[in-house]
């Protein structure tokens, strides 16, 4: 099943995407939110709530949303594709494996949806794209087991986890370059856990203005979702509607000779097998 957030007439609300529709589910099951139905006994019965509906409206009708539009947690996984961290290096970064996954945290506001802008800023002509697999995590866990994280992940999702470059280096840490608003593109929707075999290798492709600039699948990760879900579990409890965005593989922009940046006037794409297509423009800071 897909699940999305959108907004329609001016309101927030959230649906099962069916063709080239969405039915509005908020309404019917209580919840006003995608994550709060996620938390919900509900969510365990969703394909009963969904089994008799019809569109309401038309996908060309409706703005999409970032699929958990306020998370609590974002959390990002660094070098986390051999071949990623096998480009920087041959770019000139020096930086060692970990026996640890490296992870840091995004804020909400910097996400962006599927069809809305990425936002180059002001201060810097070098953001860079990075095609990642999504996870939303729908059930509460501390400590939570590698064995066991499957049980605790919602569904998947497509994630542009765009970097402004500069912002990363200057400071010699990687969150500032990671919080722009309006640079995590997250969508177009979720595709709940059961219809995504655990760890099945999924295909996922980047595009620049039409043009391949990245090409792998999931299975190249340095550190499996388990083990993602359980090291930042030991961290923190992870709840509902929690995002947790897995890395990217090589081909960003930085690590090319010259480098290259997304611009104003591009369309950046990331495509991801059994999921669908996460698809933004991108724009100047106003």
């Amino acid at each position: 099943m897909k699940l999305m957030s959108y907004s329609i007439a001016g309101r927030e609300t959230w649906g099962a995407v069916l063709g080239e529709g969405v039915a509005e589910l908020a309404i019917q099951t209580g919840h006003a939110t995608l994550a709060g139905f996620i938390a919900s006994p509900d969510f365990a019965r969703r394909d009963a709530l969904v089994a008799d509906l019809k569109a309401d409206a038309k996908l060309a009708e409706v703005t999409f949303l970032p699929v958990i539009p306020r998370p609590e947690k974002i959390v990002c996984a660094v070098r986390n594709y051999m071949d990623h961290h096998q480009e920087v290096l041959a770019a000139g970064m020096q930086r060692e494996l970990s026996e640890q996954p490296p992870i840091f945290l995004r804020v909400w506001r910097s996400q962006t949806p599927h069809k809305g802008p990425i936002v180059r800023p002001h201060v810097s002509e070098s953001l860079d794209w990075e095609g990642e697999l999504a996870v939303v995590i729908g059930k509460e866990g501390r400590d939570i087991s590698e064995a066991d994280a499957w049980a605790h992940i919602a569904g998947y999702s497509c994630y542009n986890d765009a970097s402004v470059r500069e912002w990363q280096f200057h400071a010699k840490q990687i969150a500032s370059g990671k919080n722009f608003e309006s640079t995590g593109a997250f969508g177009p929707w979720m595709v709940t856990a059961d219809e995504i075999a655990p760890g099945r290798e999924l295909k996922l492709e980047t595009r620049l203005n039409g043009v391949v600039v990245q090409s792998s699948h999931t299975g190249h990760m340095i550190f499996s979702i388990p083990r993602l879900i359980a090291y930042a579990s030991t961290i923190f409890t992870l709840v509902p509607g929690d995002v947790i965005i897995t890395g990217t593989p090589a081909g960003v922009g930085w690590s090319k000779k010259p480098p290259q940046f997304m611009k104003p006037g591009d369309v950046v794409e990331v495509e991801i097998e059994a999921i669908g297509v996460l698809r933004n423009p991108v724009v100047a800071q106003g």
